[in-house]
């Protein structure tokens, strides 16, 4: 495949130390996995951070880069390290350590979508495998890393904002009966990932927005966040899931009837995020004051 794996949104001028991440928002599916997958093309698409690139789309207008998969999770999973291989679904790899995603068949190439759905009937060639993360896993990286590295130069900080979308059932299944559900959830690795000062910030701003925010469950972050997340390097990372209830119809990944409302919020709420990387906007107060 030649087709890159990445496409990257870029302001005119770069005025914040913020970088904005979707990995999982891909919607390109190869001719090899749709040749290969046992799943029809609704249920292949159920693990798509369906239009959350979209969301996040006003990022370079107010000075910030968006960086965002072309190729689907299905394909590749970009918030995953490149050695979680499954030997369920890839041939000649041998089981090691325990990891819980890739025992649950969410590794670097997933073996199922969504409600534990196979994405294939038998496994892979490794030199498949291989191939796709090379094409795609590592310029993924390589740019996401050069726009951090960047952002430590020009500002002396980088904050990585690493944007997904959560099913609204994962949400019901978790939530307490009686109380409200989180409509967004903010991952630092239970404090590893960024300070409690920047998280804080973030979470000021989606309650202003109305948004019901909880933090680090029932999704902490995974491999992104806690891959780049290096506050005593001045170097944050938040991920970001969003009820896909919101503005998006499940059923048929389409942007819901509230999509072009909910996208207007978020046009706010991004230029708010980005505005916490710039010079002075630590005595900036917390925008629920």
């Amino acid at each position: 495949m030649t087709q890159i794996a990445y496409r990257l949104l870029s302001p005119a001028t770069r005025n914040t130390s913020v970088v904005f991440s979707s990995p999982h928002s891909g919607r390109v599916y190869p001719e090899p996995l749709m040749d290969k997958t046992i799943l029809d093309e609704l249920s292949i698409r159920s693990s798509e951070d369906a239009f959350v690139d979209d969301l996040f789309g006003h990022a370079p207008d107010v000075g910030a880069p968006l960086l965002a998969a072309v190729w689907p999770r299905a394909w590749l999973d970009l918030n995953r390290a490149a050695d979680e291989l499954d030997p369920a679904v890839i041939e000649g790899v041998r089981s090691l350590a325990h990891n819980p995603r890739v025992s649950s068949g969410l590794g670097v190439i997933p073996r199922v979508v969504s409600n534990g759905r196979a994405i294939y009937n038998g496994k892979l060639t490794l030199t498949e495998a291989r191939a796709r993360i090379t094409e795609g896993w590592y310029p993924y990286h390589r740019a996401l890393q050069s726009l951090l590295d960047e952002s430590r130069r020009l500002f002396g900080e980088a904050i990585l904002i690493d944007c997904h979308s959560m099913p609204h059932e994962a949400i019901e299944a978790v939530s307490p009966s009686g109380r409200r559900r989180p409509e967004v959830v903010l991952g630092d690795r239970f404090g590893a990932a960024a300070t409690q000062e920047l998280v804080e910030r973030v979470e000021a701003i989606f309650t202003a927005a109305g948004l019901h925010v909880a933090r680090n469950a029932p999704f902490a972050g995974a491999y992104i966040t806690q891959n780049y997340g290096r506050p005593s390097r001045r170097q944050h990372a938040i991920q970001i899931e969003i009820d896909r209830g919101l503005y998006l119809d499940e059923r048929n990944v389409t942007p819901g009837p509230n999509f072009e409302t909910f996208r207007d919020l978020m046009r706010d709420v991004t230029k708010q995020i980005a505005a916490l990387g710039r010079p002075g906007a630590e005595a900036m107060p917390l925008a629920a004051e």
